[in-house]
């Protein structure tokens, strides 16, 4: 089969199409044919083994490998079509279009996976393309777990600190049917697409430091690293919740003393991608609630033009790679 691989840490360049054995479904086990994967800024991490949150990089790299990558097949999430089941496997049958996550055994980038039947893996909404489902799990994921952290009440106000990204999409639009009104953070570039999903209000990173403006907020949603964490939680009503996509450590340590010695807290939970979170994303988009906004879509052939669109920090939407059938 052909698949998407890389054999060093580096540059986009460093993605390969090539051929690879096709994998067999063991007893557990589902095969699917994938037709899309999100390529994602985490992919792009690993690829080059360098993270936003520089703690990641030990753990990461010890279990992806040292020197070189262990598994040469990225991709985490992806929407496709089942093809084969494993003798146990009850929960899917040959047709069965799905989509979901590979967690850390990744493998999205190819023509096929084989992943457990007990992996976050649902039937797709009937209403979704296989680019559009392939763009909903990692940022409707992530996002769904922390706003239902976060526990937004309706009329509360909500800032999305890197609102543009994967997961501050789903944010945005899962935040907006809790009541809440929300304000986002981004570049210029980004305005116009996250107005028409629904905020309220938006700054300009730019040429605004949002902390300083003097509005207060009942929760913040932060995804920007090198935000400071002081000016968050002061940019928040008494009893606010701040929540960090990707603390650091020293952030993590504040958050502990901020929740115990303060009337507000701060919350760094990693999300566990559960099935039943998908299944409601699922419903969401069913509902017409929320919508998968997918930016560009290449094939294969040009997953290095993928990624290099992820990292120039200008896509409007997922950017999606397609094995064939979006």
């Amino acid at each position: 089969m052909k698949a998407i691989v890389y054999s060093e840490y580096g540059p986009p360049e460093v993605l390969q199409l090539g051929e690879v054995e096709k994998p067999v479904p063991a007893d557990n086990e589902v095969l699917i044919k994938v037709h899309a994967a999100e390529a994602t800024k985490s992919d792009c991490e690993m690829r080059c083994s360098k993270f936003a949150v520089k703690w990641f990089w030990l753990p990461l790299r010890l279990a992806m490998g040292i020197t070189k990558p262990h598994k040469q097949i990225l991709g985490g999430y992806f929407a496709g079509e089942v093809e084969a089941v494993g003798k146990d496997v009850s929960k899917f049958k040959i047709g069965d279009r799905v989509f979901g996550a590979a967690q850390l055994r990744l493998g999205g980038y190819g023509e096929y996976i084989c992943l457990p039947a007990s992996y976050t893996l649902v039937p797709m909404p009937h209403n979704l393309s296989f680019a559009e489902a392939a763009a909903l799990p990692f940022g409707g994921l992530n996002a769904l777990h922390f706003m239902r952290r976060a526990n937004i009440r309706s009329g509360e106000k909500v800032l999305i600190n890197g609102a543009g990204g994967s997961i501050g999409i789903y944010a945005v639009q899962i935040a907006k049917t809790m009541g809440a009104e929300v304000t986002v953070v981004d570049s210029a570039i980004k305005e116009e697409m996250l107005r028409r999903i629904g905020v309220d209000h938006f700054f300009d990173y730019t040429k605004e430091n949002f902390a300083k403006s003097g509005q207060r907020y009942d929760v913040i949603f932060n995804m920007v690293a090198q935000s400071s964490f002081c000016e968050c939680v002061k940019a928040l009503n008494p009893g606010g919740r701040y929540l960090m996509g990707n603390p650091r450590l020293s952030d993590m340590l504040r958050s502990v003393l901020t929740s115990r010695f303060t009337d507000k807290a701060a919350y760094f939970a990693f999300a566990g991608e559960k099935e039943e979170e998908l299944l409601a994303l699922r419903q969401m988009i069913v509902d017409g609630k929320i919508k998968s906004c997918v930016d560009k879509i290449y094939p294969m052939e040009q997953a290095a033009e993928a990624h290099r669109r992820v990292e120039t920090e200008q896509r409007l939407g997922a950017v999606v790679i397609s094995m064939g059938i979006t």
